[in-house]
């Protein structure tokens, strides 16, 4: 990993749905300043990704936290829970899957990326638990996990492609990839303190439990170092004009995000880690 001042990666998963769907249309050779490319494309990425989202809040729900660890297995929200297992447990991707068939956008590979985010939906749920009962938790599960929770930017993306008519560029979604795992191990250093109060699955909690907390920073920092060199790789393997244009809109990116660094895309910066969740949470409790 680089020495500071490390390259930061704006977390555009926190920022409004329609910037996240037009981060991707530089891609497309669209313009995002002209109105007609935006609302061709807009209202079915936006529908798409606001159903996504909905579904993960409503995996959120079945996530144990301090609060109702005992909740979730049979207690005040035994039938809320039953309910939102019972969904989960029926593909709850179908109505989409049908809408998008309904309307000639669904691609092998498109079903195959919400099948994925299924099985991320799970795997959350599984390390999810696994941490706040001190069971054991596997680094390739982790990993896994943090590469799937980005395929909602692959759906739309993939749908975009299909919308156009276009074949898909398969170095732009190599590097979008990339990309995508930066953004969402940014966006948990963000939310590291968040995450532990409320049980969500976070990178860096994961590392904390597997490595100890006096490891899990620097393994951390060498996990994204070897992905900061392959982006570099890929970015370097684009074209010159897309390459700059995406440079650009992260550093603007990073400036719309409240970012100040002298580097134009800001700086990591890893948050002092948690060894004891629970004393920390009781130490909020009590304040």
């Amino acid at each position: 990993m680089k020495t500071l001042p490390w390259s930061v990666w704006i977390p555009w998963k926190r920022q409004t749905l329609p910037l996240r769907i037009l981060s991707y249309f530089m891609f497309h050779e669209l313009d995002v300043t002209k109105p007609q490319a935006i609302f061709k494309y807009l209202p079915i990425l936006s529908f798409t990704e606001s159903y996504i989202y909905q579904l993960d809040k409503m995996n959120e729900k079945l996530l144990p936290t301090p609060t109702n660890r005992d909740s979730v297995h049979g207690g005040k929200d035994e039938k809320t829970t039953q309910v939102l297992d019972s969904y989960f447990s029926n593909d709850p991707v179908q109505p989409l899957v049908t809408l998008l068939k309904n309307k000639g956008l669904l691609t092998e590979r498109i079903r195959k990326e919400l099948t994925l985010g299924e099985e991320y939906w799970a795997l959350e749920r599984k390390l999810c638990y696994a941490l706040i009962n001190k069971e054991e938790i596997l680094i390739d599960d982790v990993m896994k996990a943090i590469h799937l929770k980005s395929f909602d930017y692959r759906v739309l993306n993939l749908l975009l492609y299909q919308l156009r008519g276009a074949k898909v560029e398969e170095l732009h979604m190599e590097f979008l990839s990339v990309s995508e795992f930066l953004v969402e191990v940014s966006d948990d250093l963000y939310d590291y303190e968040d995450d532990v109060l409320e049980n969500n699955f976070n990178i860096l909690r994961m590392f904390v439990r597997i490595y100890g907390a006096s490891t899990a920073p620097a393994m951390l920092a060498k996990f994204i170092g070897e992905a900061e060199e392959k982006y570099e790789t890929l970015l370097n393997s684009l074209d010159p004009q897309l390459s700059q244009s995406y440079q650009k809109r992260c550093a603007e990116a990073t400036k719309e995000g409240g970012k100040v660094s002298e580097h134009p895309l800001g700086t990591w910066v890893i948050p002092t880690v948690i060894p004891d969740e629970e004393l920390y949470r009781s130490k909020l409790k009590s304040v």
